[in-house]
């Protein structure tokens, strides 16, 4: 379910809100391939499905990078911001990928809002903790605090 906020005053209600969970995504190889080719990573172990299943995985993973750039569509199933002049991501405090993605599995975001803060030019500032979560995994593919700001 997605959470709304409209303006700076409910978005400073929303520290240590809990958001909940999206759904579940799959990542498949086509997404793999589309990220190597973005970004020049064509390391064996995402592109080439034959080597890597000899490799220490047993098939292709996901880039940390590619996993971690999912949680932008992955959160806005969670929040939506509405009321304000302009929202950016401010950045990353700590990223962690601490288990890979195999291609075929399914990851969704679980967000807690940890901390809203005031900034100069009249916003606010979210520090928001994110876990990615693996199907099946007691380990998540990545933890990661992003800060994202908003003006009124």
């Amino acid at each position: 379910m997605t959470t709304t906020a409209r303006g700076l005053d409910e978005i400073r209600a929303l520290a240590g809100v809990d958001l909940g969970h999206s759904d579940w995504l799959e990542i498949t190889q086509e997404r793999v391939n589309t990220f190597a080719d973005a970004t020049d990573d064509h390391q064996w172990i995402h592109v080439d499905p034959d080597r890597a299943a000899g490799g220490p995985f047993g098939g292709t993973i996901a880039h940390g990078y590619l996993t971690l750039s999912l949680v932008i569509p992955l959160f806005t199933e969670l929040l939506d911001i509405q009321g304000v002049r302009m929202s950016i991501n401010y950045g990353l405090d700590k990223v962690r990928f601490p288990s890979p993605v195999k291609v075929g599995g399914k990851i969704r975001l679980a967000a807690v809002v940890a901390a809203v803060e005031d900034v100069p030019g009249d916003g606010v500032q979210m520090h928001l903790d994110f876990t990615v979560e693996i199907d099946g995994s007691a380990k998540p593919a990545c933890v990661a605090r992003a800060i994202y700001r908003h003006y009124a």
